[in-house]
Formats: structure tokens, sequence, C-alpha cells
């Protein structure tokens, strides 16, 4: 008889800002500007073991707005959150740490990025809700492509 498995676990432990930034660097003349700002949004996560069970994940969030070549404004938001994860195999902790976990802390992220911005004296910028799943699976198709396209003989230099 095998040892009975102890159920899978994940709690969240902390959810907390880590970071955040804003600039306007064309402050005040940029407020006269009567053109609307292009905006783009950049996201990226990243989670590191603690150890014991518990893991940090940090969501960024890069907000640029610009006007041709001048930058409006730009707000960094770094949202973080530290799990406890335990029983859980190896092949679906990659994707609790870079889907559900960004997922959690996506909302925090959001609510800092309008607040941010609308201090900064500018309309709220809400971000649209975001497939971290298909980031997910994005990258490891991307990932799959770089290691078939380095052949069997050829090692990647780091």
């Amino acid at each position: 008889m095998s040892e009975p498995q102890e159920a899978p676990s994940f709690s969240i432990e902390k959810l907390y800002l880590k970071d955040l930034s804003v600039e306007v660097p064309n402050a005040p003349e940029i407020f006269l500007a009567q053109e609307n700002p292009q905006v783009e949004i950049q996201l990226q996560t990243n989670g590191q073991n603690l150890g014991d069970g518990a893991y940090e994940v940090t969501l960024t969030v890069t907000v640029t707005a610009r006007i041709e070549e001048k930058t409006v404004f730009l707000v960094e938001v770094g949202q973080a959150g530290i799990f406890r994860i335990f029983n859980v195999p190896d092949e679906n902790l990659e994707p609790l740490l870079a889907v559900a976990c960004p997922n959690i802390l996506f909302p925090y992220a959001r609510e800092v990025v309008s607040d941010a911005v609308t201090r900064a004296g500018f309309s709220p910028v809400v971000l649209q809700p975001v497939n971290f799943e298909g980031m997910y699976m994005a990258r490891l198709q991307e990932a799959q492509a770089q290691q078939a396209a380095a052949g069997p003989h050829e090692v990647p230099v780091q």
C-alpha cells in the first residue's frame, strides 16, 4: 500500500504593492495639449520560490501614454503576492504561478493604475481583462519553437 497523498493546498499569504512609479516628464506643458494620447500597456509576470511552500509572484504593469514623440505619462505598477502552495505536482506548479496568481493580482494592479493616472491629473486608464492562460501558452509555444530551431546538436549559450 502506498502512503496517502495529502490534498493540494493553495492560499494567499499576503497581497501588496511592491513598486509604484508615476512620471509626467513634460508637465506642465503637456496638460495644455488638445490631442488624445496613444496608450501602450505592457504586462510581465515573475515568480520566485521563497522556500517552505511560499512563492512570491509579481505582476508588473507598465502604461505609457504618448502624443507623437512626447511622453504624456508613464505609470509602472508592481503588484505582488505571497502564495502558499503545497502538494501540487511540479507540472502544475508553473501554470499556477503564471496563470492563477496573476489572475488574483490583476484587479489590484488595475485599481492602482487607474488611481495613479487620475492622481497624476489625467483621465483614468481602465485596463481590460487579460487572458493570462493565453499569455502562458504563447510563451510555452515560443520556447518550444526556439528549442526546435536550435536543433539537437546545438547547445544554447547563456
